[in-house]
Parts: C-alpha cells; sequence; structure tokens
C-alpha cells in the first residue's frame, strides 16, 4: 500500500510533545518496508518508550491503522539542509544503508 509519509507527519507534529518529525519507510521483514517516525520533541520532553507509545496511540486516532507508525524514533534535532529542508535520505540511510537493502538509492 502506498502510504504518503506528509499525510503521518502532519498528524504527529500536532502532538503537544512534538516539535519536529519525520517519517521514512524502514526494512521490515515480511512486508518489505514499514513506517517509521524519527521525533525531534519539544525542549524539556525526554523520549522513551511510553512516549513513544503515547504517540502512536495519538496517530492511531487520527490514521488508518496501516498509515500508523510501527516504531518511533527520538532525535535530538533533525537533519536539515541549509535552506530548512528536512534531509531524509540521512535518516533513510541510518535504516537501509546495508549493502543488501532492497530500496534504490537515489
Amino acid at each position: 500500500m502506498n502510504i504518503y509519509p506528509q499525510e503521518v507527519e502532519n498528524e504527529l507534529i500536532l502532538h503537544p510533545k512534538v516539535e519536529d518529525v519525520a517519517v521514512v519507510g524502514v526494512p521490515h521483514e515480511e512486508f518489505g518496508e514499514a513506517v517509521k517516525a524519527v521525533v525531534q520533541l519539544v525542549a524539556g520532553v525526554e523520549g522513551d518508550a511510553a512516549l513513544a507509545d503515547e504517540l502512536m496511540a495519538y496517530a492511531r486516532e487520527r490514521l488508518a491503522a496501516y498509515k500508523c507508525p510501527r516504531s518511533i524514533d527520538f532525535e535530538r534535532e533533525l537533519p536539515r539542509l541549509p535552506t530548512g529542508k528536512l534531509y531524509k535520505r540521512l535518516l533513510k540511510d541510518r535504516y537501509w544503508g546495508r549493502g543488501d537493502s532492497k530500496i534504490v538509492q537515489e
């Protein structure tokens, strides 16, 4: 199924503890890819398993189940180009960096 990352990002960014978010497809043995959210939290909020669960529940309330992140990682700051554009390739490479990945490199 096609999942548009922007749709998921648009919902997660509305959570009061989320400062910035990027959604990418990551390797999944059964499905090929799974939805992962990489989240930058607002200052003073610490990311942990309970917060990841909270954010996934928040997404489930607003999105179809197949669009919801299967996992969430927390980053201190998301990588951005000097223009301010999110540099998702750096995030994707962390998960797809292996030579045996199925994704086509850009």
